[in-house]
This record gives C-alpha cells, sequence and structure tokens, in this order.
C-alpha cells in the first residue's frame, strides 16, 4: 500500500477527530489535514489554565473521563496521566444539599427519615405503582414509571425542563433510558472502573495527540469556507453537524446549546464540590461549576466558577445536546440515507452522528471505526 501518497482531511479537532488523525498519521502514515473552525483544537473537551486563578478550566463545560473499556483507556494513557478524581454531583432543592445519583442519603434526606436498603426500595415501589404508568408515552411518564412522583419532583422535573426548555410531558421518554437508585450510601457518580481527570489537563492531551509530523492543523478554517477548495485527498472524515454538511436540505435538526457565566469569588473555595446540579426552576442556570475541585492534587488559593445556562441556539451558534424526537429522528433517517451515497466522508462524533456521545463512547467508536477502515483499506487490491 503506497500510503505515503494519501492523505485524509479531518473535519473538526474533537476527541473523535484527534482519534482519526492520530491513528491514521501514526499508524498507517497517512497525510493528515486537520480543519478546525476554533482557534483551538480539543471541540468542546478543550481545557486551559484560567488567566486570572491559573485554575484549569474545562472552556465548555465539565468533563470527566470514565470508562469500563480497556482499549480506549490504554490508548488514552499514551498521551496522558490521569488523577484518581472520583466524581460526585450534588444538588440543591429548596435550600437543601442532596447526593445524586438517587440512593439512600437523597431518599433520606427528602423524607427526614432513615430507612433501611429494603425499606427504601420498597418505598420506591410503592411510589411507583401509585402512577398506575403502562407504556410511557412522555419524559414525565417515564420518570414517574421508573422513580415516583417525589423523586421526579424533587430532582428530575424542574431541571430536566430548564435544560430542555420544554416541558417534561413534551419531551418524548426515551431520553430518559433508566433513572438508577441505588439503595446504598455511596455517591460515586459513576460506576466504571477507570476514572479521572488527565493531569496536565485535556488541551495538552490534545496537543501529544496531534502533535505527529504527518499532521497539519489549520486553525480558525471552517470546512465550509473552504470546501470548494480543499487539497487532493483519498478520505474526508467529517465531525460537524451532518444535516449542514447536507445544506439542510431535509430541515435542521434540533439541538440545545449551553453558555457559561464567570465567576470569580472572593473565596478560596465556593461550593465545596466540583458540580452542584440546580434543581429549582427559579433558578435561571442548570449547575453550578467549580473547577479545582477536580484537581485536589493541585492547590489554588482562589477558585473560578462557571455557572451554566441552556437555551435554544440559532443557527451559526455552537450546538451541544441532540434534542432527538421523533421529528429529528425522521430528519436524521434522511441525512443516514444521504451519507450512505458519499462512500469516501465518514460521518462521526456527537454532531456527525447526532448522538449523545460522552467522551468515552466518543474514543471508543473512534477506534472501532478506524479499525474497520483500515482493514477495508488492506484488503483494497489498490490498497485504497
Amino acid at each position: 500500500m503506497d500510503s505515503q501518497q494519501k492523505t485524509v482531511i479531518i473535519v473538526g479537532a474533537g476527541f473523535y477527530g484527534a482519534v482519526m488523525a492520530e491513528r491514521f498519521a501514526a499508524d498507517l502514515g497517512w497525510r493528515v489535514v486537520v480543519l478546525e473552525k476554533r482557534d483551538h483544537i480539543g471541540g468542546n473537551c478543550w481545557s486551559r489554565p484560567d488567566p486570572d486563578t491559573g485554575v484549569e478550566v474545562h472552556v465548555y463545560g465539565p468533563h470527566i473521563f470514565h470508562t469500563s473499556h480497556e482499549q480506549g483507556w490504554k490508548y488514552l494513557n499514551r498521551f496522558t496521566a490521569f488523577n484518581d478524581y472520583r466524581h460526585t454531583v450534588w444538588a440543591t432543592r429548596k435550600g437543601k444539599v442532596y447526593p445524586l445519583p438517587f440512593g439512600l442519603a437523597a431518599i433520606n434526606l427528602l423524607l427526614g427519615r432513615r430507612l433501611s436498603p429494603a425499606e427504601a426500595q420498597a418505598w420506591v415501589a410503592e411510589q411507583v405503582a401509585q402512577e398506575r404508568i403502562g407504556e410511557p408515552r412522555n419524559l414525565e411518564q417515564k420518570a414517574l414509571s421508573l422513580i415516583g412522583r417525589p423523586l421526579y419532583e424533587a430532582f428530575v422535573k424542574e431541571y430536566t425542563e430548564k435544560h430542555w426548555g420544554v416541558k417534561a410531558t413534551e419531551l418524548p421518554a426515551f431520553i430518559i433510558t433508566r433513572l438508577p437508585v441505588r439503595y446504598t450510601y455511596d455517591v460515586g457518580y459513576y460506576n466504571d472502573r477507570w476514572q479521572g481527570i488527565p493531569v496536565d489537563g485535556y488541551g495538552v492531551l490534545f496537543q501529544r495527540m496531534l502533535r505527529h509530523p504527518r499532521i497539519e492543523i489549520r486553525l480558525n478554517t471552517d470546512y465550509f469556507d473552504v470546501r470548494g477548495a480543499l487539497p487532493a485527498h483519498d478520505l474526508l472524515i467529517y465531525t460537524g453537524p451532518i444535516d449542514q454538511f447536507f445544506d439542510y436540505r431535509h430541515g435542521r435538526l434540533g439541538w440545545r446549546s449551553v453558555r457559561f457565566e464567570k465567576m470569580l469569588p472572593d473565596t478560596g473555595d465556593f461550593q465545596g464540590t466540583s458540580v452542584m446540579n440546580e434543581c429549582d426552576g427559579a433558578v435561571p442556570y442548570t449547575r453550578t461549576h467549580e473547577f479545582k475541585h477536580f484537581t485536589p492534587e493541585r492547590k489554588f488559593e482562589r477558585t473560578v466558577v462557571f455557572r451554566e445556562y441552556s437555551y435554544a441556539p440559532r443557527p451559526g451558534d455552537d450546538v451541544y445536546y441532540p434534542v432527538r424526537n421523533d421529528a429529528d429522528l425522521a430528519i436524521r433517517a434522511k441525512y443516514k440515507a444521504d451519507s450512505d451515497h458519499v462512500p469516501h466522508v465518514v460521518f462521526g462524533g456527537r454532531l456527525g452522528a447526532y448522538a449523545y456521545l460522552d467522551m468515552e463512547n466518543t474514543v471508543s467508536t473512534a477506534l472501532e471505526k478506524y479499525a474497520e477502515l483500515k482493514a477495508a483499506l488492506s484488503s483494497s487490491p489498490a490498497g485504497a
């Protein structure tokens, strides 16, 4: 295979694009051209030291890497070490603070009682039975069928409606596939075997992934501004919005976006934890992030806090969460059919797949897709 003459263009320098770029350059020896419309690599996972405090800030909201898949974990550990951070989430509701996900602590704090595991399980089952829901038709009914009304109204309803911008009864049931309840006092948010934050930050992780001499990075370069004048290439890997790639011919897919309000409190520790969910509907922001708690091994005299607000994006805004209601999925199916007719383009990542993918899913799917592409290229008579 004459790999030196081959070029892949990658649109977007988030995890999917970065994994593909590193693998094509280091493993196959291809020339790689990465087009990134922002002024930095890393996509929404980008982090950097805050200029006012030195705290490593996740610029587009908190990202905690967690996985039980060894392949992705070993792959990223080639470029960074991870600290031993274990994520916890706390929630404020009517002036009181509760640990999430739902467990004995949250249930007993909410009820002001001391239920045993068996008693708490029986209480949840009783609340669910009172709702008498057969086949849930919307998110609210789905949640009630899983955890009952007291937990739903305390921690899910108003928070969810703030996040998505519509009533819970107007959201599809599949948005909530499960709401796990732990009948223990374990307050760890994830159950995955491996968890942590890159010790040098995500920004440094991406720099190491993409510093191969065969990788050329073009920042401040929007694919749609230059697609008529691209370098000759054998493959295009696209991680932007799939509806935009096809010029919105079937309509625009639904998304939610978030924005962040930075605060510099006059204190060394603002809330004592990394993430606080704001479950009251009257509070306009959904979460409060204090980034110094992601790196407890590092000591900072000052702190920096982000408040997160959810909103409906305008054309041109960055998008975060796919809505994926029935109308969206019908449109997505049309774009998927269109993508099958452009065999030299690979669509991936959260935007390209129009799917909610966390970092672990994104890294794993990129590695799996790369292995599939490599096998196909190797088996091709012409090597391409």
